[in-house]
């Protein structure tokens, strides 16, 4: 009877620690970071001077492309990025997953500014249309557009690094 009601306990005992929860543990995901892959100049179209300067990120895969800069908490004011398409050809945006309200500047084949899309909001899904044919797109913080007194016409020169 003593070896029963030890093996008893003993059951009991093993069954209440394996019941026992766990802490969860939080599963965190690294912060999306800026990477410069390249420099950017935007100048004025009657003038051909300097507006302004950007380092910037390079979108040239789908995956880039589709991505763009969803999930950044913030960015820096001289930070960009760039979209190159292997087509010109109508392009539409939307700010799904992405939680900085944008300029998003449609560029031709040329790098001339063909049309805005100003103060992007952040999490909207709805479509943002380049209006027309167009090869690259630029995004940057929202109101720099405005900063900077951008028009269509004015032109962009990009190096990759």
């Amino acid at each position: 009877m003593k070896i029963t009601a030890t093996l008893l306990t003993l059951t009991t005992l093993c069954l209440f620690l394996s019941c026992k929860e766990e802490a969860k543990q939080a599963i965190e995901t690294p912060a999306i970071t800026f990477k410069k892959e390249g420099e950017l100049t935007i100048y004025k179209a009657k003038t051909d001077s300097i507006i302004a300067s950007f380092d910037i990120e390079i979108a040239e895969t789908d995956y880039e492309t589709e991505t763009g800069l969803m999930y950044r908490k913030s960015m820096k004011a001289n930070h960009g990025m760039l979209f190159v398409f292997p087509d010109v050809a109508l392009h539409s945006f939307y700010m799904k997953n992405t939680e900085i309200p944008l300029d998003i500047i449609y560029l031709t084949e040329n790098l001339k500014i063909a049309s805005f899309q100003e103060n992007a909001i952040p999490f909207n899904e709805s479509g943002l249309s380049s209006q027309v044919p167009i090869k690259y797109v630029l995004e940057i913080n929202a109101g720099l557009a405005e900063k900077y007194l951008l028009e269509v016409k004015d032109s962009v020169v990009y190096k990759k690094l």
